[in-house]
């Protein structure tokens, strides 16, 4: 599957420095080798608290774009700390858990597949809340960095390229899932 996209992006970080970027990315196929290094870091992470590591992924995408926090119904109207939200935990978890298990399976698949939900359903509710490309960076880049955590001993460029490949997929999955409905 060969996917290419290229549109410039700017996004307000939450320090008030503005990033751009027009890179291009390519979606591959998934080597064997990016295989390895995902399924070795996902039985590592999964042998850890998943919820926790959830929890973290949230955290850090609330806070380099706080704004993100209004795309979440449970967290508009609460008077609660974000991370005390009763409702953001299991979400976080939920969405953190799918994510791996989704970059787990790509290679034996060939393309982005999800459990819990089908593409057809993430795809509409990220439209319905007004998911953009940024959004999808922010949450790439907190993706990335709570896995570097979560196994600092494993973490290298290419454990990084396998992980950032496998959101790809699975994002320009989502994303032409992303129509509205007739």
């Amino acid at each position: 599957m060969n996917i290419l996209a290229s549109k410039p992006t700017s996004m307000l970080l939450s320090n008030g420095v503005e990033r751009r970027s027009s890179k291009r990315f390519k979606v591959r196929a998934f080597s064997e080798e990016q295989e390895a290094l995902v399924v070795k870091s996902w039985n590592a992470m999964k042998k850890k608290n998943p919820g926790e590591l959830g929890l973290k992924f949230f955290l850090r995408i609330f806070e380099i774009a706080p704004s993100a926090k209004k795309l979440f119904k449970f967290l508009k109207d609460s008077d609660v700390p974000v991370e005390q939200n009763p409702q953001l935990k299991p979400h976080a978890m939920t969405v953190f858990v799918m994510t791996c298990e989704s970059a787990v399976q790509l290679r034996k698949a060939g393309k982005a597949t999800v459990r819990e939900s089908t593409l057809k359903d993430l795809g509409a509710s990220h439209l319905k809340y007004g998911v953009v490309d940024e959004h999808f960076e922010v949450t790439k880049y907190a993706l990335l960095e709570t896995i570097k955590e979560a196994v600092p001993e494993m973490w290298s460029p290419e454990m990084k390229n396998a992980w950032a490949e496998a959101y790809d997929q699975l994002v320009a999955a989502i994303k032409n899932e992303m129509k509205p409905s007739d």
